[in-house]
């Protein structure tokens, strides 16, 4: 069982950052995929971005340029920055994870086996 613990939201104006954390368990975490999706009030949850056991990287049209996505694989870790916030980011990002890289599509919801609780981000105009 791999548990996500998301950290990191919070409110901030528009232009502003935020970087958002995830901790992951598990002894085999370097090997995981990992996703970051966001669900806007009424909307469907949608993703974000996503990031392979060697750091490749994989991002939405409306993030791209904007938003980064790192792992840190001694500590579990996977981030994501977001820089140049807009009122429409504002969103509960999850954390997502598939202990395997295969058959993984990291736009896919389904192709993930683990979610985080979410953390809410707030983007002020």
């Amino acid at each position: 069982q791999v548990q996500l613990v998301e950290s990191g939201g919070g409110l901030v104006q528009a232009g502003g950052s935020l970087r958002l954390s995830c901790a992951a368990s598990g002894r085999t975490f370097s090997s995981y995929a990992m996703g970051w999706f966001r669900q806007a009030p009424g909307k469907e949850r949608e993703f974000v971005g996503g990031i392979t056991w060697s750091g490749s990287t994989y991002y939405a049209d409306s993030v791209k340029g904007r938003f980064t996505i790192s792992r840190d694989n001694a500590k579990n870790m996977v981030y994501l920055q977001m820089n140049s916030l807009k009122p429409e980011d504002t969103a509960v990002y999850y954390c997502a994870a598939r202990p395997t890289q295969r058959d993984w599509f990291p736009g896919l919801e389904d192709s993930y086996d683990y979610w985080g609780q979410g953390t809410q981000v707030t983007v002020a105009s």
